[in-house]
């Protein structure tokens, strides 16, 4: 930190790109916070525990992958980034068994995740670094001292010299509302998609589909996949772990559908897509209200225009920036980006402060 000031920086969301953003500017010597709502890290790379009882009274523990799927890598910076977390054991490389007549909205089949479950690379990530989870902050207070966390109208933290919010657009505007109305209105003009996911086990006499993952190309259905036919994650005989993903215009329509009602509408679609009833042994569904962004596709024109995206927003006069995959491209590559394109204008605007000045 020679010839630079260090700041004190509180990050709201600690999903891929709140976490990206946090451990850079750990390493650059600032000190960090990091606050969000969930019960642990990770944002969307998330990973349900659950358990279920069989007919015979033993209980069963299972988990399910029911936020991104996996994820690939394009940009030279990202493939250097997995590479490492790949030498460091955070990543496992995965290469599904693709059904019969999916498409490829990914453009490829080899896909990364994280081990033994999706919240463990931002997990590792924040090693060392302040998180407190379980808060949901829900307003903004900047003063002579700098800014200030609230939740129900209390103060959670304060004495903070710069705030990232890497949350969804519509979550991050009512935040930037009273100091950058401008930002607020962008962002709720960035476009999010909904998604449904169903998360169950089924035990079934006849052979599970030779195949780790389906990417049908009609109905409800975006993503099919075996849980437990990715690296690390457990499974057992004569049981298939499902993780189903509805598509996005299927869960805008029955964004407000009662969960009860929708898992037994992708129970439904999913036995149409295999040719067969399943035997159901458990069952849930999430509901991602901010389950995405619109994917360009991976084509040179689309890859130009993700070049041409702000990546982030950032204020150095007020001390206030938002990233998040909404701005750095689809999926968490373009998280990634996103924190790490706010990390460094941060460090920059410190790195050029002079070392008597203070946090500006």
């Amino acid at each position: 930190m020679s010839g630079s000031v260090a700041a004190r920086v509180a990050i709201i969301g600690a999903g891929i790109a709140g976490a990206t953003c946090a451990r850079l500017l750990a390493d650059a010597g600032h000190s960090v916070q990091l606050f969000d709502k969930s019960r642990g890290v990770g944002g969307r790379m998330a990973t349900r525990r659950m358990a279920w009882v069989a007919g015979d009274g033993a209980t069963h523990p299972c988990s399910f992958d029911h936020g991104a799927p996996g994820f690939t890598a394009r940009s030279p910076d990202f493939v250097r980034f997995v590479a490492q977390a790949q030498s460091d054991g955070l990543l496992v490389r995965w290469a599904p068994v693709i059904a019969p007549g999916s498409y490829a909205p990914l453009g490829e089949s080899v896909l990364w995740v994280p081990a033994p479950d999706m919240p463990a690379l931002c997990r590792a990530m924040l090693a060392g670094v302040s998180v407190r989870t379980a808060c949901a902050v829900d307003a903004l207070q900047r003063g002579p001292d700098g800014w200030r966390l609230e939740s129900a109208g209390a103060a959670v933290a304060r004495g903070f010299s710069d705030v990232v919010l890497a949350i969804p657009p519509p979550q991050a505007a009512p935040l930037l509302q009273p100091h950058s109305p401008d930002w607020a209105q962008r962002a709720l003009a960035l476009p999010m998609l909904p998604g449904w996911t169903l998360m169950g086990v089924t035990a079934d006499a006849q052979p599970a589909p030779a195949w780790d993952l389906a990417w049908p190309s009609q109905g409800p259905l975006s993503w099919i996949v075996r849980n437990d036919a990715k690296p690390g994650r457990p499974h057992g005989p004569g049981l298939a772990h499902w993780v189903v993903h509805a598509t996005a215009p299927w869960s805008q329509t029955h964004l407000e559908t009662p969960a009860a009602k929708v898992q037994a509408l992708l129970q439904e679609a999913l036995a149409q897509s295999l040719g067969r009833p399943l035997a159901w042994q458990h069952a849930a569904v999430h509901r991602w209200r901010y389950a995405s962004v619109p994917r360009a596709g991976v084509s040179a024109a689309a890859s130009a225009s993700a070049a041409a995206l702000a990546r982030c927003w950032w204020d150095a006069s007020l001390g206030l920036g938002v990233c998040g995959d909404a701005l750095g491209g689809a999926g968490v590559e373009g998280a990634w980006t996103s924190g790490r394109a706010l990390a460094t204008a941060l460090i920059d605007r410190y790195r050029c402060a002079p070392a008597n000045a203070g946090p500006p």
